[in-house]
């Protein structure tokens, strides 16, 4: 056994106290072909009932005893007949070969043993599967939360999107899939400010007399005011006529 196989075999003897050490060893073998880290081999066996891990210990170890005998009795077979051993109803040893007789002459095979490991971690990779697609889908979700904040984007509208990207967020196939969505998205959320910019502008009503200089007064009015000035200087420098 590997590292990370040694310390999943840890975890499960001290899980579950009391359940065959082989059993828990091949339990732990299989584990740790299907994940990759000591953090992702603790969730796995949090997920375990005694139950589960009861019935696989039980199932392998019906699997291995009956492929043991299997072998034994082929081997005790083959000494009877090199040493002409016999019994009553004892088969013609130049009948056809009996096709369910391992050709190895009675070695172990693992194949059983193999299949029955397949069949119950079903559940286990199953739950691996699960597990990284739920933590995909929360860094995406978090990210995409990220982009909104940045861009100020709340109320009805962010309620919106965030509905549409939770339905959208299922059916990413990959990162290059969210990537493209979220650069999509990111010009929408441009045009949209764009529009409420434009939106604003045109609330504000021009002013009267024209664009304000930086003492806050309107064209228009500073040329009245020049104009007025004008006209009561003309009026100051004319003399009383003769």
């Amino acid at each position: 056994m590997n590292e990370l196989q040694e310390k999943i075999l840890a975890l499960l003897v001290a899980k579950f106290q009391g359940v065959r050490k082989d059993g828990l060893q091949q339990l732990a073998a299989a584990i740790g072909l299907q994940v990759a880290s000591e953090e992702e081999a603790n969730q796995v066996v949090d997920k375990l009932t005694a139950d589960k891990v009861n019935g696989f210990v039980t199932e392998w170890r019906r699997t291995a005893d009956a492929e043991i005998k299997k072998a034994n009795d082929t081997y005790e077979e083959g000494l009877r007949r090199k040493y002409d051993f016999k019994e009553k109803n004892t088969p013609d040893p130049n009948s056809a070969p009996d096709p369910n007789k391992p050709a190895d002459g009675g070695a172990v095979t693992l194949d059983a043993i193999s299949k029955l490991i397949d069949s119950k971690l079903k559940g286990v990779q199953d739950s691996i599967t699960t597990l990284n697609a739920d933590k995909v889908a929360t860094s995406r979700r978090e990210l995409f939360v990220a982009k909104l904040d940045e861009a100020k984007v709340d109320g009805r509208q962010r309620e919106m999107m965030l509905r549409n990207f939770d339905r959208a967020n299922t059916t990413f196939a990959n990162d290059d899939d969210f990537n493209s969505y979220l650069t999509e998205v990111q010009g929408d959320i441009a045009a949209l400010q764009q529009e409420h910019a434009d939106s604003g502008l045109q609330g504000h009503e021009k002013p009267i007399f024209g664009a304000v200089n930086k003492d806050g007064i309107s064209s228009g009015v500073a040329d009245y005011i020049k104009a007025r000035i004008a006209e009561s200087e003309n009026k100051t420098l004319t003399g009383k006529e003769v």
